[in-house]
């Protein structure tokens, strides 16, 4: 009977576990990072008797060999691929879609303003003495200069946004790895097949999938589960052999962003600090653009104006100020001052700024350079929806093996619960067994 007391005994106890362990996965079913767990269960081994030896037998059974994560190491790799090439293409159009914003003819009014100076320009011809197309001549040029001022202002707090958006994501970055070691001295410390042991995996698996959603990283394990983590690419050392190397952001003075780790430069190329890295070169690159373009259409206006000749016969003056956008001014003149003659005639140099419009004049280049940013803003978007369609399809697959399926869970549930009954029963057939033998002495 100590064979059948054995037997029930192992069996209430591996299913007591199992059922334990079925309620740690509904409890978890929407935990972000948690892998569904099964318990391995295997037969226990018996003992027997040699022809010329009577060995002692052991009750037969069921036994515990551990937890066991559902878990596909490769599915894994290719959901965190995918989800730092989907991070890195969503953050990047983050900023170009607020470059394109700050670009746009609704937040500056650059586009609107130079039509309404050529505009106003060819309504002089016909009335070149009217002071109050004069005056909206000036008013045009005030709102071009007002124009690139704010779309200025707005690219370079974009920049220093984006400049603090990635010191944020390193000091997170640089916690994470920290985190990561720590994990590494528990998993060393745990009772392979524990519990605790898939809890630390399951911290593991969630922080290697923030560290490579946010940078490029490559991951080796040991016999433990304890990680070695590495930029991919360069392979410097993050965490590893209890040694945890932080990264670094440095702001160029334009912007740009460059990484470093442990004082050597560090290539960024997937994850949310890549896309940081991007959209800073390319708000740098537009702030560069503005500046050309604010001078260029300056000077370009200016000359035109100073070609002419204004009410008082006077030689027209600038009709701007400034070296670049931030600092474009319009000149503070008076309608008199508006130089709309010249040589031919008192709407000379009204009809020559009619003569202006074309391929190469602001108006034309403003509306080009609006038409190119859209553009690139486009072929992100386009880059960044197919990013996110793969990013979708490796989770998905990666879901199917480790998500916990709540109907599964049901009906291993009932499974071990009549498990758990039936090793009961067991126990209590050996009691009642041994009950009848002895009452029958």
């Amino acid at each position: 009977m100590s064979d059948l007391l054995g037997i029930g005994y192992s069996g209430l106890k591996a299913y007591s576990r199992a059922l334990s362990t079925i309620g740690d996965n509904i409890a978890n079913a929407q935990t972000p990072g948690y892998a569904r767990r099964r318990l391995d269960l295997m037969e226990a081994v018996g003992g027997g008797n040699a022809v010329f030896y009577r060995g002692n037998v052991n009750p037969g059974g069921v036994d515990i060999r551990g937890i066991d994560r559902s878990v596909d190491a490769w599915l894994i790799e290719d959901s965190r691929l995918t989800s730092g090439d989907a991070e890195r293409s969503a953050t990047k159009l983050g900023w170009l879609d607020k470059v394109e914003g700050a670009l746009s003819d609704e937040t500056n009014g650059i586009k609107t303003g130079l039509t309404k100076l050529y505009t106003t320009a060819d309504q002089l011809t016909s009335d070149p003495s009217n002071k109050t197309l004069r005056a909206q001549f000036l008013q045009s040029a005030d709102e071009i200069a007002s124009g690139f001022r704010t779309a200025a202002n707005q690219l370079e707090k974009m920049g220093e946004g984006i400049e603090g958006a990635a010191a944020s994501e390193v000091e997170q970055f640089n916690a994470d790895l920290n985190a990561l070691e720590q994990i590494n001295i528990g998993l060393r410390k745990a009772r392979p097949g524990s519990t605790n042991e898939a809890s630390l995996l399951d911290e593991r698996d969630r922080l290697l999938d923030k560290l490579s959603s946010q940078a490029g990283v490559s991951a080796t394990f040991d016999n433990n589960g304890a990680v070695t983590l590495r930029a991919a690419g360069s392979g410097d050392l993050l965490v590893g052999g209890g040694v945890v190397t932080p990264i670094a952001v440095t702001a160029a003075p334009d912007g740009r962003l460059s990484y470093s780790v442990g004082g050597a430069p560090l290539a960024i190329a997937t994850g949310s600090l890549a896309g940081l890295a991007e959209g800073a070169s390319h708000v740098a690159d537009q702030r560069a653009a503005l500046d050309t373009m604010a001078t260029d259409f300056a000077g370009q206006l200016n000359a035109a104006h100073q070609a002419g000749t204004d009410a008082n016969g006077n030689t027209g003056q600038p009709l701007f100020t400034g070296t670049s956008a931030a600092t474009l001014t319009a000149t503070a003149l008076t309608p008199d001052q508006v130089a709309a003659a010249n040589a031919s005639g008192s709407n000379g140099n009204m009809l020559a700024f009619g003569t202006m419009r074309g391929s190469n004049d602001p108006e034309a280049r403003w509306s080009g350079h609006l038409a190119s940013q859209a553009q690139t803003v486009a072929s992100a978007r386009a880059q960044d929806a197919a990013a996110a369609t793969r990013a979708d399809a490796s989770a998905a697959a990666r879901d199917s093996v480790s998500e916990v399926d709540l109907d599964k869970e049901a009906a291993e549930l009932l499974r071990f619960q009549q498990a758990y009954q039936a090793a009961a029963r067991t126990i209590q057939v050996a009691r009642e067994t041994m009950q009848t033998l002895l009452s029958s002495i």
